[in-house]
């Protein structure tokens, strides 16, 4: 518990905010902290937002200033060991609210985990940003949203963007294809039996998340749950692609080029693939990684809200 931390318990439905007050984008440098007279300061509350009858907990770092400000909502990958909290502290730097929710059956949030379930959540989380009371109480300026998604949250990121009006930006950050993977297990045996390893690695028996429930959702979704399909259905909305060179051929540089080349193909003109030389999590480009994030949202992502 963080003492003095405020609960917000609401049932999400899919509506927008009528009024908006103008958008404060803060003028510190991504690099630095806050000056003092900024008012309200930043901070960070507690969140828990009801899917599907579960409760999701999660929180909202609130950037330093008045007015409405962009939102940028963080997905997590699978199980989320890495949560890119510093990236969310980067953008709140920038002057963005930055929203982080752990799934359903994820990290103390109630219900099950799985694939769909995930898809659910995100839908949920973007409709509770929407809400009008939750709008105004966070000072969420919900014309000016950005998701950005890690490996499974890239995943949900891409699946969700679709439905999403244009103004939508994304951002895949070694998103994981899930389809691609299921595709591939006829012809590498060895990597279904990887993905099986690892669930059950991840997993507890009678916890909420299932390891042969996901090798089989997988599996039996191996189209509907690749993201290549999506392209032609995103619109001209501003993407940012990133993918890292040690990474498993469902989730590294070549998934992303690709996935540039789908959405260009279907007349997307907003596209941005980057690749660092690293790892999954981008270990090694931390930094590097706040910085190119924070300047796509100022710049690409900004210009076309």
């Amino acid at each position: 518990m963080l003492g003095g931390a405020l609960i917000a318990l609401v049932i999400a439905e899919p509506s927008r905010a009528q009024a908006q007050a103008p958008t404060s984008r803060a003028s510190v440098s991504r690099g630095e902290d806050p000056s003092p007279g900024l008012q309200p300061p930043a901070s960070m509350e507690e969140i828990a937002i009801q899917s599907h009858g579960s409760r999701m907990n999660g929180i909202v770092y609130l950037a330093a200033g008045a007015g409405n400000h962009s939102v940028v909502i963080f997905f997590h990958g699978y199980p989320g060991n890495e949560r890119n909290l510093d990236l969310a502290q980067a953008v709140r730097r920038a002057g963005y609210q930055a929203v982080y929710v752990d799934y359903r059956g994820m990290w103390g949030s109630g219900g099950t985990f799985s694939f769909a379930n995930g898809l659910e959540d995100a839908n949920t989380i973007l409709a509770w940003v929407r809400t009008p009371e939750i709008a105004t109480k966070y000072h969420f300026d919900t014309r000016r949203i950005a998701v950005v998604g890690h490996s499974f949250g890239g995943w949900l990121a891409l699946m969700t963007a679709a439905h999403e009006p244009r103004s939508v930006c994304i951002a895949g950050l070694a998103a994981w294809n899930i389809g691609l993977a299921a595709q591939r297990f006829g012809q590498h045996p060895e990597e279904r039996t990887s993905n099986r390893d690892y669930f059950r690695v991840t997993t507890a028996p009678g916890g909420p998340v299932h390891a042969a429930d996901l090798l089989s959702e997988m599996t039996i979704h191996a189209r509907d749950y690749d993201y290549f399909a999506q392209a032609p259905s995103f619109g001209n909305r501003a993407v940012l692609l990133i993918g890292a060179t040690r990474d498993s051929p469902d989730e590294g540089v070549a998934v992303h080029e690709q996935m540039g080349a789908a959405l260009r193909k279907a007349g997307d003109t907003l596209v941005t693939v980057k690749q660092f030389e690293d790892d999954h999590p981008f270990s090694n480009h931390r930094l590097a990684l706040a910085d190119l994030l924070t300047s796509w949202l100022n710049a690409d992502c900004a210009r076309t809200q």
